[in-house]
C-alpha cells in the first residue's frame, strides 16, 4: 500500500492527536464512565446485595449477587445480577470466566439443588428434606465410627483412629470455619481429610 502524506496532512493528524490527548488529560475523557456511575443506582434500586464467595475452585473470590423480590413480603427472591466483590481483599472485584459465568449456574435446570437419596434396589434418585438427609448421614457415620474405630495399637498406645472414613472439605472458605471443620475431623479420628482445591 503506497499512500501520500503531505507536511499539511501529517500537521493536521498531528495536532487531531494533540486536541484529543490534552482533552482527555483535563478529564473530559471520562464522559463513559461518568455516564456509568450515573445510571448504575437506578439499575440497583430495589435490589438486595448479598455478599458471598465463589463457589468454584480453592481461590475463594468474593462476589456480590443481586436479587430482586422481597421474602419479607412474601415474594420470591430471584438473583438478576453477580459480579466480583472490590472490597474482597482476594479477588479486588476481578472473576475469573468462570466467576463471571455463576449466573448461569445459578439458573441451570441440572443444578442439584436438594437433597437426593437413591434407595437400595432403585433407578432414581428421590428429594428428602435437610433434616432426613442430616439425620441419614450422622447416623451412618456414628455407626461406621462404632465399629471401626481403633483406640490402641498393637503395642498398646493410644492412637483413636477412624481409618475407614474420610473427609471432603470445601476449600473456599473462612479460616474459622475450616479451623473447627478440622477440629470436629480430627476429634473423630479420622486420618483422611482434603478439600476440593486437589480434586
Amino acid at each position: 500500500m503506497n499512500m501520500e502524506l503531505s507536511r499539511r496532512r501529517f500537521m493536521v493528524g498531528a495536532s487531531a492527536g494533540l486536541a484529543g490527548t490534552t482533552l482527555g488529560a483535563l478529564g473530559f475523557g471520562e464522559l463513559e464512565q461518568a455516564y456509568a456511575i450515573a445510571i448504575r443506582p437506578f439499575k440497583l434500586t430495589n435490589t438486595t446485595e448479598t455478599r458471598n464467595t465463589c463457589t468454584y475452585c480453592a481461590v475463594g473470590c468474593g462476589i456480590i449477587m443481586y436479587s430482586h423480590g422481597d421474602l419479607k413480603k412474601g415474594e420470591k427472591s430471584e438473583i438478576f445480577h453477580i459480579e466480583g466483590d472490590a472490597d474482597h481483599p482476594t479477588n479486588r472485584g476481578t472473576l475469573c470466566p468462570k466467576g463471571a459465568a455463576l449466573l448461569d449456574m445459578v439458573h441451570a435446570e441440572t443444578r442439584l439443588k436438594y437433597p437426593m437419596v437413591r434407595k437400595p434396589g432403585s433407578d432414581k434418585f428421590e428429594r428428602v428434606s435437610w433434616e432426613v438427609a442430616l439425620d441419614r448421614i450422622a447416623r451412618l457415620m456414628k455407626d461406621d465410627r462404632d465399629k471401626n474405630f481403633i483406640a490402641k495399637n498393637s503395642d498398646g498406645v493410644t492412637v483413636n483412629r477412624w481409618l475407614s472414613t474420610g473427609f471432603l472439605a470445601a476449600s473456599a472458605t473462612t479460616n474459622e470455619t475450616a479451623w473447627a471443620t478440622y477440629k470436629v475431623v480430627r476429634s473423630a479420628g479420622m486420618l483422611a481429610f482434603d478439600n476440593q482445591a486437589r480434586v
